[in-house]
């Protein structure tokens, strides 16, 4: 059932975004973080992905300008390090509303956190959302069609399942099957400490 209103939430987010389709439009949470939190999160997570998408096309114009180029490049790496804060916001909610459950004697730990399989659910919207529009494009030829459609159909099937996993993973932390932990992403390279560079530069 989270899955299934996550995957909803991640489409009105895409929709959303693109009613304007530009990357500088003003960012707008529809959920409040006091009475809906984990729907704030995901929509802020959402948000920052689809933003991100589109960088990441943007900066493979082989045209690019390249001071327009190190530009972008820099407000990727930005969105990179909200993408992961915005993940350990995420946990730490499931944390918190876990923190009473008691784990069985043989619980185990799943390989990933649930934010994190989250994360990989947002993309994947992301994903379903422009496969179709491949699949809905007029101007191109049948066989560009029916190659996309065979993606999306397998994209779909992708997040079925993914769905069910992480569906699944919730039950099982709430049962004490299983148990989770944040292992914080200790990024290196925007640390003006731990990067040589820019410790260089101090």
């Amino acid at each position: 059932m989270f899955a299934k209103n996550a995957n909803t939430l991640f489409q009105d987010v895409i929709k959303t975004y693109h009613i304007a389709n530009t990357v500088e439009q003003a960012f707008i949470n529809n959920y409040d973080k006091h009475t809906h939190l984990i729907e704030h999160l995901l929509y802020r997570k959402c948000w920052i992905d689809t933003v991100q998408w589109h960088y990441e096309d943007d900066i493979r114009d082989p045209q690019i300008n390249p001071v327009e180029a190190l530009s972008l490049k820099r407000k990727i790496d930005a969105s990179n390090q909200d993408r992961t804060n915005m993940v350990e916001y995420i946990d730490s909610y499931f944390l918190e509303k876990y923190k009473h459950i008691t784990a069985l004697p043989d619980a185990k730990i799943n390989s990933e956190s649930p934010a994190w399989a989250i994360d990989r659910l947002s993309i994947l919207a992301l994903k379903i959302y422009h496969m179709n529009e491949e699949v809905e494009r007029s101007d191109a030829s049948e066989a560009h069609i029916k190659a996309c459609q065979e993606k999306l159909d397998i994209l779909l099937e992708q997040q079925i399942d993914l769905s069910k996993a992480i569906d699944d993973l919730l039950y099982d932390i709430e049962h004490g099957r299983k148990y989770m932990k944040v292992y914080k992403q200790m990024k290196m390279y925007n640390d003006n400490e731990l990067n040589p560079v820019l410790r260089s530069q101090k």
